[in-house]
């Protein structure tokens, strides 16, 4: 079992080593072409370099935890126009970081992935949010691939929701309209609101299922278990490859540091279970997370990689 975080790597201080830099649109679109066109290779040259800083760290630890959800700013701005016109023009020169990137991750068994953020909605019933979230979709594909990876069904995961007015019909009909690339690293996520456990599995024909425990309790009161039916329906959506399930919990002070949790006990409204918490304080919780034995955990925590390393330990502990 693999454990992940996502985005940020953390030292013991709880600071950012090795982030990724950005700009706002407003501050790219104030610029010239020439000025623009070096802000925008620097910022990216610097994030591929960090990147593989990131996974040399995660070389030096067990295999257990290398894995990790790289940040969608890779390359700022990709997606405006104006920007995506003088990525054309330079992108070549960043080919050799991305090769070494993944050859890199690919010698050290890095498990990797993407999730755009929450507006790239393929089901929506609005043409040009579908339209901006395939732009989207081939945007991190593209990334993906220029690292060497969309050649093998799940070499790399590129993760979103399902959640839009058009529901599956539209998430069926927009996945049709993605590169074969894309095709083969797109996962689709229950969430915690308008799309259950139950909705995302009619797209198991089409791409694997990412099951998030957290968003099934949330949505359905209820805390799903490694036998459930549903469970290997999730499992053979991935034909093979080991799946990965998403695991966080709520907030600290707003559930028990040990048991499950009752939503009818808690006396907060279901909106403020949503948020994360900082780190995995309940064993109980851990359990049976640690339960689900056939999957990688993408741990979803405030605290990434610190997080993550003190799930490993506790999960290392109950081994003896």
């Amino acid at each position: 079992m693999k454990l992940g975080f996502a985005c940020k790597f953390l030292n013991a201080e709880q600071k950012q080593l090795f982030p990724f830099k950005a700009t706002t649109r407003t501050r790219f679109l104030s610029l010239d072409n020439e000025t623009g066109a070096t802000l925008l290779y620097t910022l990216a040259r610097a994030n591929l370099t960090n990147l593989r800083l990131i996974f040399q760290e995660l070389a030096l630890e067990p295999a257990d935890l290398r894995m990790m959800r790289i940040g969608s700013d890779l390359l700022p701005l990709y997606t405006v126009p104006e920007a995506t016109r003088l990525y054309n023009e330079f992108l070549p020169d960043l080919f050799a970081l991305f090769t070494d990137c993944g050859e890199f991750a690919r010698a050290n068994g890095i498990r990797l992935s993407f999730h755009p953020g929450q507006y790239s909605v393929l089901a929506s019933d609005n043409p040009d949010v579908v339209a901006r979230a395939i732009e989207d979709v081939e945007y991190h594909a593209l990334c993906a691939r220029l690292m060497g990876y969309g050649q093998t069904f799940q070499d790399f995961k590129i993760n979103i929701h399902m959640n839009g007015k058009a529901g599956f019909a539209g998430f069926a009909s927009s996945f049709g309209k993605l590169s074969p690339e894309a095709r083969r690293m797109l996962t689709v996520e229950n969430d915690e609101i308008s799309c259950s456990l139950d909705d995302v599995l009619q797209a198991q024909e089409l791409c694997p299922v990412v099951v998030d425990i957290h968003h099934h309790w949330v949505k359905e009161n209820a805390f799903i278990k490694p036998d459930d039916p549903r469970i290997a329906r999730v499992k053979d959506s991935w034909r093979g490859v080991r799946p990965v399930m998403h695991y966080s919990i709520s907030q600290e002070g707003i559930i028990p540091q040990q048991g499950f949790p009752e939503q009818s006990a808690l006396g907060v409204p279901k909106t403020r279970l949503r948020a994360h918490s900082d780190y995995y304080f309940n064993p109980t919780l851990n359990d049976w997370a640690l339960s689900f034995k056939d999957f990688d955990i993408m741990c979803e925590v405030k605290m990434k990689n610190l997080a993550r390393d003190r799930l490993y330990a506790y999960a290392k502990s109950q081994e003896h």
